[in-house]
């Protein structure tokens, strides 16, 4: 039986990597890429049907940061496709990211150097933004979208699986701010957010067959990589992390070892899997890729908590998107009687 995959953010990057993996693995998969930039988007699906001339891959046009993006693209998924076997919600951004120097600089001749370049602790922020739909956009885009995307193919859906990172971190985030607004490591919180979701969801829905999974894929140079520092950085310190990597499993670098973990969940058992592990994608000194499972430190009762308040936050939204969309018909039928009065 085909095997249908919907991959979010899988125009470039890891996502990319992972569909070329798939196909690899599987070439009878029905692979769909859910994108937000179409050009782009075509462009991925040329390049994998030249190293795979004979695979199924699809288009979808999606923003996760877009409530309206979201439910449209929701409404095409269920009109095309009758399961989802593998959802990967792998789209994420970290907009404008800072970089303290001092602290980059001490840290670059301390015994922790190597925790500073796989975390970015201490010594990188973001700046944020509300989007049109009044939602802080990292938040939207690399959380409350996703989540939105779950709930509207939740009947279609097995398996979900959520590209973290090893930035997630529970200091990050707050649950009285869980949008983050009031801080500036927002792609931190977010991804610590949704590390808790996912063990929510696996604690309210693995008894109805739906299962979540979180993987980190260490440190991989993309174009969020880098973003956060000037190319003449990069020149200078890539000897260093190159060298670094001899000593630590955690800088996998390029973007296929990095889908290491992703890969290796599409091959598991979901009831062998911990709900509570989140699956390393881990490169050695010599190149092996391979996968490790990593406690999380999330408590269980405030995953249930954030969980309860993001279908708080859904019902919000969808009567705010309920109420614009009556106002544009009012307004559109008003127009129309005008028009016919003169």
């Amino acid at each position: 039986m085909e095997r249908v995959v919907l991959i979010t953010g899988a125009n470039s990057g890891i996502g990319l990597a992972l569909c070329e993996r798939l196909l690899t693995e599987d070439s009878q998969l029905r692979l769909c890429l859910a994108c937000r930039n179409m050009q782009r988007a075509e462009a991925a699906r040329s390049a994998l049907l030249t190293s795979h001339s004979n695979a199924h891959v699809d288009l979808l046009q999606l923003d996760v940061g877009s409530v309206q993006s979201v439910l449209s693209a929701a409404q095409e998924v269920k009109a095309r496709y009758n399961r989802i076997d593998f959802l990967y919600l792998n789209a994420g951004i970290m907009p404008n990211p800072q970089l303290d120097l001092n602290a980059f600089f001490k840290g670059l001749f301390s015994r922790n150097v190597v925790r500073m370049f796989a975390t970015a602790e201490g010594i990188l922020t973001q700046q944020d933004r509300l989007n049109s739909d009044g939602l802080q956009e990292v938040f939207a885009t690399n959380l409350f979208g996703h989540f939105l995307l779950i709930r509207e193919l939740e009947p279609l859906l097995s398996r979900l699986v959520w590209t973290s990172s090893s930035n997630a971190r529970r200091s990050a985030f707050s649950m009285e701010d869980m949008q983050h607004r009031e801080g500036r490591e927002s792609y931190s919180s977010s991804k610590y957010a949704s590390d808790m979701l996912s063990l929510a969801l696996n604690r309210q829905k693995n008894s109805q067959g739906l299962f979540s999974s979180v993987i980190c894929p260490g440190l991989v140079m993309t174009n969020l990589t880098y973003g956060i520092l000037p190319s003449f950085f990069w020149t200078l310190i890539m000897p260093v992390m190159w060298l670094i990597r001899i000593f630590t499993n955690t800088f996998t670098l390029t973007p296929h070892n990095g889908a290491e973990a992703l890969h290796w969940l599409f091959l598991q058992n979901p009831e062998s899997l911990d709900p509570r592990a989140k699956y390393h994608s881990l490169t050695s000194g010599l190149g092996t890729n391979y996968t490790q499972p990593r406690q999380m430190d999330i408590d269980e009762g405030a995953s249930d908590v954030l969980y309860s308040k993001l279908l708080e936050l859904e019902k919000e939204v969808r009567r705010k998107l309920s109420e614009e969309n009556a106002d544009e018909e009012m307004s559109a039928v008003k127009y129309g009687l005008l028009t016919l009065q003169t």
